[in-house]
């Protein structure tokens, strides 16, 4: 009596019907999607992270990217004023400087929650902008509050140069429109979302090393709890937003980031196909 011979089960039956060792197959092959999926997000955040750094301290360099660090700064200190009004504040004074920083003077509040408004909505706006740079359509929505929150600060900067910066922002963005059939915009809101996310890094550097006029939010919160040093607030803070950036790598979006930056033609394609539907450029 012979033996029946044993063969490898299939993946997929004659029916069509999907066999268990075909899903543990596409499980590891997840898997291994996923892990370079984080580490391509990782690559990009790094390599942000370094050139922005360098952007914002480098004499000279520092001053063409004013009309970032203003949107930047901006959108901090209005988050404060946003914490100060719903606590019960008032609002004495604001200024927002690419320079010296930001700064706004309140009376009454709640301190404890306006001093962490601002580097959470700084991490909110960034992770914002960075899950736009996924995909172009979400980018082209993106640009406009972009676009407005580049223009707002004009009504405080008096400097011509740094006026004529923001207008050459401005057309810089309205130029990635057409540039690709406005993929270029995906990159433009990626570097100004890891700007926002990694705030306090700029912050609190500009603060300890380079002795800026304006105290960090870290220096604030030693003031209010003397028995924390500023470093340690800063470090919690960069640790914070460490982790908002890890969670945004394990969240699943329709492309990812391995979709969207390994060059793949067939995604580039459905982007741009979805991107037209909203204000074509071709």
């Amino acid at each position: 009596m012979s033996l029946p011979t044993i063969t490898r089960p299939p993946i997929a039956s004659a029916t069509g019907e999907s066999h268990p060792h075909g899903m543990h197959v596409l499980t590891r092959h997840a898997f291994v999607v996923s892990g370079w999926v984080a580490l391509v997000n990782a690559e990009s955040v790094t390599i942000g992270v370094v050139v922005i750094s360098a952007l914002w301290h480098i004499p000279g360099a520092r001053t063409l990217i004013n009309p970032l660090k203003l949107f930047t700064i901006g959108w901090h200190e209005l988050c404060h004023m946003a914490a100060a009004i719903f606590t019960g504040g008032r609002i004495t004074s604001i200024s927002i400087d690419p320079n010296t920083g930001g700064c706004t003077r309140v009376e009454g509040g709640h301190p404890p929650t306006i001093l962490a408004a601002g580097y959470f909505g700084s991490t909110l706006i960034g992770a914002g902008l960075v899950v736009a740079s996924w995909d172009t359509l979400a980018a082209k929505i993106a640009s406009f509050p972009v676009a407005i929150g580049l223009a707002v600060p004009l009504i405080l900067v008096r400097d011509v140069f740094t006026i004529i910066l923001i207008v050459i922002y401005e057309a810089l963005l309205i130029g990635f429109w057409f540039i690709n059939h406005a993929d270029a915009l995906r990159y433009y809101c990626l570097f100004l979302g890891i700007m926002s996310i990694f705030f306090v890094v700029w912050d609190f550097t500009d603060d300890r090393f380079f002795k800026k006029l304006n105290d960090s939010d870290a220096t604030q919160f030693s003031l209010l709890y003397p028995k924390v040093p500023p470093h340690y607030w800063a470090t919690g803070w960069l640790i914070f937003k460490s982790d908002g950036s890890a969670f945004k790598q394990r969240t699943p979006g329709k492309y990812l980031f391995l979709d969207i930056y390994s060059g793949s033609d067939r995604i580039l394609d459905e982007m741009a196909e979805e991107a037209a539907i909203f204000l074509p450029t071709r």
